[in-house]
C-alpha cells in the first residue's frame, strides 16, 4: 500500500514538472510570436544560434547545458527539474515553432496582449515546475552560485545576469524591442501576482537534489518486498 502511494505521488510529481515545462515553452514563444522583441534570454539564444546555425531550441539547451556545467563545477547541487529544465524547454520550445500553431502579430496592441499573456503563462508554469520540488532551474542555480561567490544580494546577481546576457545576445544580433523591456521587468511582477492568487509560497517548496532523489528511490526499491 506504501509503495502505491509512493508511486503515485512520485507520478503526480512529475506530471507537475512537464506540464511546467511545457508552459514555460509556451510561455517563450508566446513572447517571441508577440513580435516585439524576445526575452533577454531569448535574445542571447537568437544570437548564438544566427551565428552557429541552430534552432532557437537547440541554442536554448547548449546555453542550458553550460550553466549546468559551471553550477556543478561551482559545487552547486542540481536536481532532476535541473536536467529536465535544461532538455525539454529547448525540446518544447522547437516543436511548438514547428508546428506553427501561434500566429506571429502584426499589430502592435495584439503583440502587447501577447506579451502578457506569454509572461502570465510562464508564471504559471513556474508554480507548477517549482511546485514539484524537484531541483532549481540553470538560471536559478547559476543565480545561486553568483550570489554565493559574490556575495551581493540575489536580486542584484539576477538583474546583473540577466543585463548581461541581453547586452550579448544584442551584440549577437538577437532581436531587442519593446518586448523585450518589458518581459526583462514585468515578469517578476506577474510571477507574484500569479502566486498570490494561487497561495503558492516558494519558501515551503523543498528543492531536491538529483543525489537526494536517486536516494529516496533507492530506499523505495530495497524496501520493497521480494517476489
Amino acid at each position: 500500500m506504501k509503495g502505491k502511494i509512493f508511486m503515485r505521488r512520485e507520478s503526480l510529481k512529475v506530471v507537475r514538472l512537464f506540464w511546467g515545462l511545457f508552459l514555460y515553452s509556451l510561455g517563450i514563444v508566446l513572447t517571441m510570436r508577440a513580435n516585439l522583441g524576445y526575452s533577454p534570454w531569448e535574445v542571447f539564444h537568437q544570437g548564438i544560434g544566427q551565428h552557429l546555425g541552430l534552432t532557437m531550441g537547440i541554442a536554448n539547451i547548449i546555453v542550458a547545458l553550460a550553466m549546468v556545467l559551471v553550477s556543478v563545477l561551482m559545487k552547486e547541487h542540481v536536481g532532476f527539474g535541473t536536467i529536465c529544465n535544461m532538455i525539454f524547454i529547448g525540446a518544447f520550445i522547437d516543436i511548438l515553432l514547428a508546428a506553427g500553431w501561434i500566429p506571429l502579430m502584426e499589430n502592435f496592441v495584439q503583440g502587447i496582449v501577447m506579451v502578457v499573456a506569454g509572461l502570465g503563462v510562464s508564471a504559471v508554469a513556474s508554480f507548477f515546475y517549482m511546485g514539484a520540488g524537484y531541483g532549481a532551474g540553470p538560471r536559478d542555480s547559476l543565480m545561486v552560485v553568483l550570489t554565493k561567490r559574490t556575495k551581493k544580494p540575489v536580486g542584484f546577481c539576477r538583474s546583473c545576469l540577466e543585463g548581461t546576457i541581453l547586452v550579448l545576445g544584442w551584440l549577437l544580433g538577437g532581436y531587442v524591442g519593446i518586448g523585450t523591456v518589458i518581459s526583462a521587468f514585468a515578469l517578476g511582477v506577474v510571477i507574484q501576482i500569479v502566486f498570490t492568487l494561487l497561495r503558492f509560497d516558494v519558501k515551503t517548496i523543498r528543492q531536491e537534489s538529483l543525489y537526494e532523489t536517486c536516494v529516496r528511490f533507492k530506499k523505495f526499491l530495497q524496501a520493497r518486498p521480494a517476489s
